[in-house]
């Protein structure tokens, strides 16, 4: 009977000292995406992927919690009404967009002081640069504009510049994806960090509405912005190339930078030597 008295007290004070240890445990503080899908041009029926996306990324890492909304009410630093978020309530902003936004000039104002002064993030996906085409400050932001997607959806050929920025370190060097990529324009690698690009040598350099002569097709690529942080994909046309574990990936991976929860290098630098 004593040793089973014994057994007990021994048995509550390991179970004390696990409960102790749990409760000292610091509780990571969730960060808070806005995720906005309005589109205002062309509309991709995997804008609604996206969003889901984000979101259940932000659940399956417990990193973030998500806010989805279809329109730009929620970009501006005024006070809103009853249970509604202004800038100041989140941390990074993930635009799945088209066409010029309804935002005004207090809005558009906010959105960049946000990343610049607030040192925020912000993460654009596929049409995030066929967007506010008027607004230039935005295209400088983000770092350039869509200029057509001369090869539609293809398989294309990647390779990875960067494999030590955290949203590119998991890829090999070079892949296929199947996907819509685009051209972009008002883009430049004296402003942005190039982490992939196509392969050049595998692309059919004589389809309709190339307009690089360069033969530089950025599909992903990071920058600073005052303060913030900015990333952008080509990648995530349709469901096929979102629901990809490896993109996937990139995009979880591409939010924590943009949250200042990892690091990796923003520096932009010329293209690599053939």
């Amino acid at each position: 009977m004593k040793s089973f008295f014994q057994g007990s007290a021994a048995l509550l004070v390991l179970l004390g000292l696990v409960t102790t240890c749990s409760e000292a445990q610091p509780q990571i503080k969730r960060k808070r995406v806005l995720a906005i899908g309005e589109t205002r041009g062309f509309h991709h029926d995997a804008t609604s992927t996206a969003l889901h996306m984000i979101y259940d990324l932000g659940k399956e890492t417990g990193l973030w919690d998500t806010y989805i909304q279809t329109s730009s009410e929620f970009i501006t630093k005024k006070k809103l009404g009853a249970n509604k978020r202004n800038l100041d309530y989140f941390d990074a902003v993930y635009f799945h967009t088209t066409g010029e936004l309804v935002m005004d000039d207090e809005q558009k104002a906010a959105l960049l002081s946000f990343i610049k002064d607030d040192g925020k993030g912000f993460i654009g996906g596929h049409t995030a640069i066929d967007t506010n085409y008027q607004w230039p400050e935005y295209g400088e932001m983000v770092g350039g504009y869509f200029d057509s997607h001369p090869w539609n959806t293809f398989d294309a050929p990647v390779i990875v510049e960067d494999r030590e920025h955290p949203a590119t370190a998991h890829f090999p060097k070079a892949f296929v994806i199947n996907d819509e990529i685009y051209q972009a324009r008002a883009y430049s690698r004296d402003k942005v960090r190039v982490l992939a690009r196509l392969d050049e040598s595998k692309l059919d350099m004589q389809a309709k509405n190339i307009r690089r002569s360069d033969g530089d097709f950025a599909v992903a690529w990071v920058k600073e912005y005052g303060k913030g942080r900015v990333f952008y994909s080509t990648f995530g046309h349709h469901d096929q190339a979102l629901n990809r574990p490896d993109i996937r990936k990139m995009y979880t991976e591409a939010i924590k930078w943009a949250l200042k929860l990892t690091e990796g290098d923003a520096t932009p630098r010329p293209r690599p030597s053939k």
